[in-house]
């Protein structure tokens, strides 16, 4: 099995990253890619662990971009992760999901809920190099007793639309595929069809989109094909995983519960990159 698409605590996992290669381990994985939000704090312990398991490691990460007001989850596979200026980058992106955080907080405390919002930020403000982002506050909230799950907690709060939801600041997509692009790395579109926007795809395509997320636990096998048709059409690559955070906030998909097949694979691996 092939994921490419995996979650630790360096962002809104719960696994740590040897117990996330554990558990791809004995699922049989033996191609792992960790794509945290906007951080590749968990590369060293996750390669090391892959190593002694003997399975390939794939350094990735998932950069959020934004598209007029709407969120981009940019997947980068084969990146650099050490190159300063994507290191730069990804600071700034951390700094702009804390700032976000904080003002959900705020907006939650105007709703009659209060939340400790520096215990809540603490793991990312002690760590800089850990990505925080909304499933920290929906966890809270689970604790504090304002919701029953996490999946609750964004639908009745975190959610667009509902009463703590802070629009998101950040780049655009073509400046996330330049900057995974000078690190080395390829540009994969995460669940298009989460996204909804499948009219932009080509616009992706044409500002330096590599790849496509076909294989992933939100489509249905119709939305598979689609996406390997558009990206055959479009003369992109193709890319696929669990999306595996270990949060029924995000389904129950283990690790290689979706699998990229071989073959897309290697096409992947083929693909030219700069760098």
């Amino acid at each position: 099995m092939i994921d490419l698409h995996t979650h630790t605590t360096a962002s809104d996992g719960r696994c740590t990253p040897p117990e996330l290669v554990s558990r791809a381990s004995a699922a049989g994985v033996r191609v792992l890619s960790v794509t945290d939000h906007d951080t590749v704090a968990a590369w060293e312990a996750a390669s090391t662990a892959c190593a002694a398991a003997g399975i390939e490691w794939v350094p990735g990460i998932e950069i959020t971009a934004i598209d007029a007001g709407v969120d981009v989850h940019v997947l980068g596979y084969f990146i650099d992760v050490h190159a300063p200026a994507l290191q730069s980058f990804l600071a700034e992106q951390r700094r702009r999901r804390i700032d976000r955080v904080r003002q959900m907080i705020e907006r939650l405390r105007s709703s009659g809920i209060s939340l400790d919002a520096d215990a809540i930020l603490g793991p990312g403000i002690a760590d800089t190099s850990k990505a925080a982002g909304r499933p920290w506050i929906a966890r809270a909230l689970v604790a504090g007793g304002h919701a029953e799950t996490t999946s609750e907690a964004f639908d009745r709060w975190l959610s667009r639309g509902r009463p703590a939801f802070v629009p998101r600041l950040g780049a655009r997509p073509d400046e996330v595929f330049a900057r995974i692009h000078e690190a080395g790395g390829i540009a994969s579109l995460a669940h298009p069809g989460l996204l909804g926007r499948d009219g932009s795809i080509d616009g992706y395509a044409a500002a330096g989109l590599d790849a496509i997320e076909a294989y992933h636990p939100n489509h249905d096998p119709e939305s598979t094909l689609r996406y390997l048709d558009l990206a055959g059409r479009l003369g992109l690559a193709v890319s696929g995983g669990s999306d595996y955070h270990a949060d029924q906030a995000h389904g129950g998909v283990g690790p290689g519960g979706v699998s990229l097949p071989q073959e897309r694979y290697e096409n992947l691996k083929a693909r030219p990159r700069s760098g």
